[in-house]
């Protein structure tokens, strides 16, 4: 068995861990755990900071300015959803900072790769008794200059406008089924689009299709828990585009029950397309996010970027 950290090496009363929690994220939850969580960290006898945030902009900026300050390595954790770890991921790239995710968002897919239990305070016990692992993040160019790093999927088309939902409408509603209920709400008048995909510096040919959404992933789930991309794994150096036909809602709702289950990886409405870099072409004006967030518009450059940070992950016998 591998050995765990100490992480008293990155952790101490003079420079404490530092949780930056969303409260919001999970519909509340991750406020509704927070006083269980401040325990564990107390049983552990880890010192810890616990910084309330007020959005994504704020904690990144706050993470950023204490990277800054603190010319050590330190451990820095999100408490909150994809999201949320992807502001401290952008804040802590380039680092020499260790990272942490303890989940409490609506999706939780890169936790869930990383091989932690979905309860937030179970996973924060598994987290305490972990190892560094290397992970891969996945850059986006989008096309009014913006640059971006994601942690688990992004994409055009439905998922991109049911993102406004998920976080608005339907924010207080439980895991998968937020993000269900946003898309078939955005699937009302939704539009197919015609992308083309390039693969650069690849031999791979370009993709053309009429689409309901394109998304790339750096895990294998998606929207918390279907999987689009079953053997996406966060550390092999790889992207794998998928590519979802357009469908009518009787289609869509035929189709989730089998990416519910483990996303068949023969499904003939889906195509998919394992890359290092792919570059998006709409039909139409549309906009791409990354882990729910709107990062901005197409055409965009997405490419991986293989070891780029390190996080806490559960000890792999």
């Amino acid at each position: 068995m591998a050995s765990q950290v100490d992480l008293s090496s990155v952790a101490s009363g003079e420079f404490p861990a530092v949780v930056f929690v969303n409260p919001a994220a999970g519909g509340g939850r991750a406020g509704a755990h927070l006083s269980r969580i401040r325990n564990i960290f107390e049983t552990h006898t880890l010192p810890a900071e616990f910084v309330l945030t007020k959005s994504a902009e704020e904690l990144e900026a706050v993470a950023r300015e204490r990277i800054r300050m603190v010319k050590r390595r330190r451990l820095l954790l999100a408490m909150g959803g994809d999201g949320t770890l992807q502001a401290l991921a952008n804040a802590a790239f380039g680092s020499d900072i260790l990272l942490g995710i303890l989940p409490a968002g609506g999706g939780n897919d890169f936790a869930v790769a990383l091989g932690l239990p979905k309860n937030p305070v179970a996973a924060a016990e598994a987290v305490l008794c972990s190892q560094p692992r290397w992970v891969d993040l996945v850059r986006v160019r989008t096309d009014d200059g913006r640059e971006r790093l994601y942690v688990g999927g992004g994409g055009v088309g439905l998922d991109a406008e049911a993102a406004g939902y998920a976080s608005g409408a339907y924010r207080r509603l439980p895991g998968r089924l937020r993000y269900i209920a946003a898309a078939l709400r955005a699937l009302r008048g939704f539009a197919p689009l015609q992308v083309r995909a390039e693969f650069p510096e690849s031999e791979l040919p370009p993709f053309e299709s009429k689409v309901l959404l394109v998304g790339v992933l750096n895990t294998p789930t998606y929207g918390a828990g279907l999987w689009l991309a079953p053997e996406a794994q966060i550390s092999d150096g790889w992207i794998d585009a998928v590519f979802v036909d357009d469908l009518n809602l009787w289609g869509v709702l035929k189709l989730l029950p089998r990416l519910i289950r483990r996303g068949d990886l023969r499904i003939p409405q889906l195509k998919r397309i394992r890359a290092k870099q792919v570059k998006l072409t709409a039909s139409r004006p549309c906009m791409f996010h990354g882990d729910g967030e709107i990062i901005g518009p197409a055409p965009v450059k997405i490419e991986v970027v293989p070891h780029a940070v390190q996080l806490l992950a559960p000890v792999v016998d």
